[in-house]
């Protein structure tokens, strides 16, 4: 196996296949303490190069560490069931470009499997104490008709946004100036949820990166037509939803429409009128929204391994997976470790704050 890698600009990452290897999340995540690396990562003899993004971070003074979120897109081991071995040589190889001071390299395989999770990858690699990215999810087909995605749910989630619909639920798409009724909101469902909270900035940025994006998108796309040429990658479209009842905001969604997926990011709701349904009818709009946009996959981004009473997220899982579509789970977080003994201390550190994190949510 011989492994070809290059240091690139990060426009190369335009046209990743998921967001989180996009060179807008690199952008975005570089504004909140992140250096994003990209690369060009080709395999044997084949003439094809796909994107890479990696990310690094500082954890204290001479000491960090890297990161990559769902990549690599392509490895040769994959279809043998046998991915280590390929994804150990591409650590070694990432390794003299990244900072002298870092400790270990996290990888997020984007490979998935239905019913039960990838084997996972042992030695040389270590399972992380926490996940970064949710490696169990629900993703809905779109690339069917409205009757036929609302066939798929559980019957009390389509009575649940035909309820909202006929109590006079109004959801509308709101922009990024009205990210002040989200964050309010959120910042209910957190102290609620006991879930941690970035700051209104953190959403902001988001926003503004994403339209900048789609501004890049479409002068290259003009460009590239006056040179009969093809535009590269698909641009972000954050779109915020916001349910209202009378005049009263009760919940919201952001979500991300890039390509063919649709990516649920973030909900948000309040305590009152909870008998009204906002978040299902919520969800069916931006479902249909997605559907209407050329996406053929719509991703709720994240649920508890399986069907848990005592999981502090139980109630996500039940939520999510009553609206249908195929359970998928990947393999989470593994480490390669540059520095072992650093890496022991900071995955014990690692686990212990998950562990507190859990207690909160209970």
């Amino acid at each position: 196996m011989v492994l070809r890698l290059s240091p690139a600009d990060l426009t190369v990452c335009e046209g990743a296949a998921s967001f989180l290897q996009s060179a807008f999340w690199g952008r975005f995540k570089g504004r909140f303490g992140w250096t994003p690396l990209a690369f060009r990562l080709g395999w044997d003899e084949a003439p094809a190069v796909s994107p890479l993004l990696v990310m690094s971070r500082r954890l204290a003074p001479g000491l960090s560490f890297a990161y990559v979120p769902w990549g690599p897109e392509s490895l040769p081991e994959l279809s043998a069931g046998e991915p280590a071995g390929a994804l150990a040589a591409l650590a070694r190889a990432l390794r003299p470009h990244l900072p002298r001071t870092t400790a270990f390299i996290r990888f997020d395989p984007p490979w998935y499997r239905s019913g039960d999770a990838p084997p996972p990858l042992g030695r040389p690699f270590r399972r992380a104490a926490a996940d970064i990215q949710p490696p169990d999810t629900v993703i809905i087909n779109l690339a069917q008709d409205e009757e036929a995605i609302l066939a798929g749910m559980k019957p009390k989630w389509r009575y649940n946004i035909r309820l909202a619909e006929k109590k006079g639920v109004a959801v509308r798409e709101a922009g990024a100036g009205e990210l002040s009724v989200f964050y309010e909101l959120f910042a209910e469902t957190c102290r609620r949820d006991g879930i941690a909270m970035h700051s209104l900035e953190y959403y902001q940025t988001q926003f503004a990166l994403a339209a900048e994006a789609g501004e890049r998108a479409r002068g290259l796309q003009m460009h590239a037509q006056g040179l009969q040429m093809h535009a590269q990658g698909p641009a972000p479209g954050l779109r915020l939803y916001i349910a209202s009842y009378q005049g009263q905001d009760l919940a919201a969604i952001i979500s991300l429409f890039r390509g063919e997926e649709a990516t649920y990011l973030y909900g948000a709701s309040s305590d009152r009128e909870r008998q009204l349904m906002a978040p299902y009818a919520l969800q069916w709009r931006a479902l249909r929204d997605a559907r209407a946009a050329g996406c053929i996959r719509y991703d709720l981004f994240g649920i508890p391994p399986a069907d848990d009473p005592a999981h502090p997220m139980a109630g996500l899982y039940r939520f999510k997976t009553g609206f249908g579509g195929a359970i998928i789970h990947r393999s989470g977080s593994w480490d390669y470790a540059y520095n072992p003994p650093v890496t022991v201390l900071f995955n014990a550190a690692e686990g212990l704050r998950k562990s507190l994190r859990d207690l909160k949510k209970r």
